[in-house]
């Protein structure tokens, strides 16, 4: 129907004035006195003839309405097969499209190239730092510095998250899903993070959960280590960070100075600092948006319910398959 409408939107001043010549021949006939009969069967042939035709029109209205639609799947490509033109204002309409569709092309093609020039460089800083990172901790083992080592555990916190951005940007993926021991994971995780909860005389609270999960063992990690990063950084000296299962669930609590009830909703999104973040003045905004990235291609599940002032904990639901199991 909402096709019919459209056809006779388009034509209804045709219909209006076939109605009007009706209209002027029926009072001219009814003006004279002259019996209707003798052209009523004139009428009815001409109403029939113009019935036909609309009904044609309108059949190859729908059949090019539907040549557009079709069009609407191909329109990333870079010449669109649009149907032969009827007359020359839709030749020139077409020749337009064509010329703003090879244009849009190129400069998608352009912006592609720039966006992988940025990537690579980028990479390429990423690795090269860090062999002057791998420097300092040698000669922090020989001249132990706990406040400088706790630093450059931050810079190479630092480098891993940029590291993960830009891989999880790529079209292409390095996951490897398998059985691991969740325990072993974040054992890994806290002996990383372990010169930190010295130096900030953070308590740890490690209640063995006995799990075995199936994922991507090392971006779970990565998931882990932000948020014991996150736990740290926002859990003042002296205080207590807890990492315990429930159920297939790993809860990672804190006894920090919570979160705003008001950017709850919004602590998952891309560069989103609330208000700790504006307070700290060092928070980028990107770690959390990276756990939820992560997480969500490994088809786990993370949540946040915090209070301001009675610390933060965040569950991660670990019980789902990964996706990619699914669809083998």
């Amino acid at each position: 129907m909402r096709v019919l409408g459209a056809y006779f939107g388009r034509h209804w001043k045709l219909v209006v004035l076939l109605a009007g010549c009706l209209g002027i021949c029926s009072s001219v006939f009814s003006l004279y006195g002259l019996p209707l009969e003798s052209v009523g069967y004139a009428f009815v042939l001409c109403f029939a003839l113009g019935l036909a035709l609309f009904v044609l029109g309108y059949l190859r209205f729908l059949r090019r309405h539907r040549e557009l639609e079709g069009l609407l799947v191909q329109i990333r490509e870079k010449a669109l097969p649009l149907p032969p033109p009827r007359g020359l204002l839709e030749k020139d309409y077409q020749a337009l499209l064509q010329a703003l569709a090879s244009e849009r092309a190129a400069l998608a093609l352009e912006d592609r190239k720039r966006l992988q020039d940025m990537t690579d460089y980028y990479t390429l800083w990423a690795h090269q730092i860090k062999t002057p990172i791998a420097a300092l901790g040698l000669l922090l083992q020989e001249e132990p510095r706990p406040e400088l080592e706790g630093e450059l555990l931050k810079i190479e916190q630092y480098v891993e998250m940029v590291l993960g951005y830009l891989r999880l940007g790529s079209d292409t993926t390095d996951y490897v899903f398998h059985t691991c021991h969740l325990d072993a994971l974040i054992r890994q995780s806290v002996r990383k993070y372990a010169r930190l909860f010295i130096l900030k005389k953070i308590s740890l609270d490690f209640q063995e959960t006995g799990q075995t999960v199936l994922t991507d063992e090392k971006w779970l990690a990565f998931v882990i280590e932000q948020l014991l990063s996150n736990a740290v950084k926002y859990t003042p000296e002296g205080g207590r960070v807890r990492i315990y299962g429930d159920g297939e669930t790993l809860v990672i609590a804190d006894s920090g100075i919570g979160i705003q009830p008001e950017d709850l909703p919004r602590v998952f999104e891309k560069g989103f600092t609330g208000f700790n973040g504006r307070e700290d003045k060092k928070s980028t905004g990107i770690g959390l948006y990276l756990c939820r990235q992560v997480l969500d291609r490994l088809n786990h599940g993370i949540s946040i319910a915090s209070r301001p002032g009675q610390g933060t904990p965040v569950r991660l639901d670990l019980s789902r398959q990964t996706r990619f199991l699914k669809e083998m």
